[in-house]
């Protein structure tokens, strides 16, 4: 039985939309005739026999968002809590949705289950949705019988990350503002305000302060080409994103930020979270530590720290203890590898790895607090040193004026 998503018109010929189990869309078209609607399009939401059987035949390359993504994990741990059938499950937690696009996703998920799959091989048919770190620790947890403690977890894990990235939006929202209004009052000055009060030194002839001229230059300058200006920057942009598509060009430019006194440890510690996270969920589910430092290498944002994680986890699989080769890789903390050192000889790894995503996390919070810190104070810095220089250009001329007239 398979999942099925309808349009129809019902009897008073209003468009009704929704989702039928069935065994073909010629038996879902006769469900609807026999309720007296008219079907006008009838359409699989997992397409069996596109190649590798696990894709999508709907249209879901999107994924959801993660409070999404959370809630429906947390309901789904909750009823398999209660001794409810996987495929029961599912049923109930879609029948909650809002969302018909996040319901259709559930049942087909449930016909995939119905046909015999484990849920992390039905998972498997919406990777946008469901990422290979959510499916391993759901096959885990299937294997070790514990999948409601998995689905736990990762409810914990996802609204985790979730309200990490709430902290850090929210810590941006003064900076860009502020950004937005030093640009936009910066314009502002030099395309009207400026050209009407230096015209009048210009008139008069006098010989104007150097500081006049350049501003008078860049008013000048930016009237005429104020489109060539913003069309080059979109140019730039657009063209950088191009070149870092090259997976060596990347990985230079990743080489490269690593070596920044100050980026570089920013990017090293929010990567350095980012996969102690990953691997502590993973390795505390059941799942190996060779696969699991495959998976957390995939959660890495830099090119150049997920090759040292991916060697790492090869020399994990040829005998070599953690500690080992994540200090050879040269890009994680001390303290971090320290506290993997001690979990393998004590036998705690799991609890260290937890100990130790939780300390990063709140590392890389305090380093984004300190950013955001220094950030505020340095752009009304730069915003009144700019606003200072504007106002000299234009107060000089006029003490000048005032001595000759002396």
């Amino acid at each position: 039985m398979a999942a099925f998503e309808y349009v129809a018109l019902d009897k008073q010929g209003k468009q009704r939309k929704g989702t039928r189990e069935a065994d073909s869309e010629r038996q879902v078209r006769q469900m609807l005739r026999d309720e007296r609607w008219t079907p006008l399009s009838v359409n699989a939401l997992v397409d069996r026999k596109q190649k590798g059987e696990g894709r999508s035949g709907f249209l879901f390359n999107r994924g959801i968002s993660a409070i999404e993504l959370a809630t429906i994990t947390r309901q789904l741990a909750t009823l398999i809590q209660a001794a409810m059938p996987i495929e029961e499950a599912l049923n109930g937690v879609a029948a909650q949705q809002e969302n018909r696009r996040v319901k259709n996703i559930l049942l087909a998920v449930r016909s995939k289950v119905l046909e015999g799959y484990t849920l992390a091989k039905s998972l498997e048919a919406f990777p946008s949705v469901f990422p290979q770190m959510y499916r391993a620790t759901v096959a885990a947890g299937e294997h070790a019988g514990f999948l409601d403690r998995v689905l736990e977890r990762l409810a914990d894990y996802t609204e985790a990350t979730l309200r990490s990235g709430q902290k850090i939006q929210q810590a941006l929202v003064y900076p860009i503002i502020l950004m937005m209004a030093c640009v936009g009052i910066v314009g502002f000055l030099l395309g009207y305000v400026v050209p009407d009060v230096v015209k009048v030194f210009t008139d008069s002839g006098q010989e104007l302060p150097l500081i006049t001229e350049l501003l008078i230059a860049a008013s000048e300058g930016f009237q005429t080409w104020w489109p060539v200006i913003f069309g080059g920057i979109a140019l730039t942009i657009i063209g950088v994103r191009r070149l870092l598509q090259n997976e060596e060009i990347r990985l230079s430019w990743h080489q490269i930020l690593l070596r920044f006194p100050f980026v570089g440890r920013f990017v090293r510690t929010a990567n350095a979270a980012r996969f102690a996270s990953t691997l502590s969920i993973l390795t505390r589910s059941g799942v190996s530590l060779v696969e699991a430092l495959m998976i957390a290498a995939q959660v890495v944002n830099n090119d150049a720290i997920q090759q040292a994680v991916q060697n790492a986890a090869r020399k994990v699989s040829e005998g070599s203890s953690l500690n080992r080769a994540m200090t050879d890789t040269g890009y994680f903390p001390p303290l971090m590898l320290h506290m993997i050192a001690s979990g393998e000889s004590t036998g705690e790894l799991d609890q260290m790895l937890e100990r130790t995503a939780n300390h990063q996390q709140m590392e890389l919070e305090g380093r984004i607090t300190i950013m955001l810190g220094l950030l505020e104070p340095l752009m009304l810095v730069v915003m009144g040193g700019v606003v200072m220089m504007i106002v000299l250009a234009i107060l000089l001329p006029i003490l000048n004026m005032n001595q000759l007239l002396a």
